[in-house]
């Protein structure tokens, strides 16, 4: 037989037909969909949503000062203690949060899938040097890391995207290594070899698309992990500085009012906990529609 029907006969990257029919799977899952409509109905609040009003999270109304909440043009929910409106400030937020959270989870997932992908193939050696790596990164205390990584960018929304990217990428590399060492055992692999193609070629090509399902459901419960990082970081003072609204520092200038004025944390928190539910409920149909055992 030779190596060109061989590879034809036992390679088995997923196919579109493939993958239409998991999510197709996916979709009659009512509660996940119902997260995604509902996701996105946020996503879209938060990025368009300031626009229909004639002023930014940052504009302080001395005419209204710390305004309840009343449902009245333009200051729906009232505003805070510096006049600045206050659905305004979470919408913005709102952007920080999730661009950081959706930018970071598809960065660290790229990076961990790259890395997880080449050293589960090469194996040996390199394997060895480079799990040691990853091993000697866990041991990184997490806020430690965002300090130090604050003084050496020198503060702001880059240190704090550049310490959740090189925390997270870790474990989507483990998860992915461990698919790439059994496939490059797989008869289409060594096929691939014989037929002239490199090691780049066989990573790119045959490894990681056959760990794209892992990878999607794993990608889904990343992004909720990066969104509440950013927010917990944020609170403790360490992530996003004012006067800029993320929903951990709204949600931290909450919480020292809650006494006095709870919408203050009622606002960001719940958007908050809205978002990290729809998104683990999305992770949960994605893990159900890939799952190869429920058929």
């Amino acid at each position: 037989m030779s190596v060109d029907v061989l590879s034809r006969e036992t390679a088995p990257p997923p196919s579109a037909s493939t993958l239409r029919l998991q999510f197709r799977r996916f979709r009659k899952n009512h509660l996940a969909m119902a997260s995604v409509w509902l996701l996105a109905l946020i996503v879209l609040g938060c990025f368009f949503g300031p626009y229909a009003f004639p002023f930014t999270g940052e504009d302080a109304d001395f005419d209204f000062i710390s305004a309840p909440a009343q449902f009245q043009w333009p200051h729906l929910f009232g505003t805070d203690e510096f006049g600045r409106d206050l659905l305004v400030r979470v919408l913005e937020g709102g952007q920080v949060s999730l661009t950081i959270g959706f930018l970071g989870a598809l960065v660290a997932g790229v990076i961990g899938v790259l890395y997880g992908a080449v050293a589960g193939f090469v194996g040996g050696r390199a394997d060895g040097l480079m799990m040691r790596a990853v091993e000697i990164l866990y041991g990184f205390p997490y806020v430690i890391l965002v300090i130090l990584l604050s003084l050496l960018f020198g503060g702001g929304n880059l240190a704090l995207f550049a310490a959740i990217v090189f925390t997270l990428w870790l474990t989507p590399a483990v998860i992915v290594r461990a698919q790439a060492q059994s496939l490059a055992r797989r008869e289409f692999i060594e096929a691939a070899r014989a037929g002239g193609m490199t090691g780049r070629q066989i990573v790119l090509e045959h490894i990681v698309p056959n760990c794209m399902s892992v990878v999607i459901v794993y990608g889904s419960l990343l992004v909720p992990e990066v969104i509440l990082s950013e927010s917990f970081l944020s609170f403790l003072g360490i992530g996003i500085k004012e006067p800029q609204a993320s929903w951990g520092n709204l949600i931290s200038s909450g919480t020292s009012a809650m006494d006095s004025d709870l919408r203050l944390l009622l606002l960001p928190g719940v958007l908050l906990a809205l978002v990290l539910l729809c998104l683990n409920f999305i992770a949960d149909g994605l893990r159900d529609a890939f799952d190869p055992n429920d058929r």
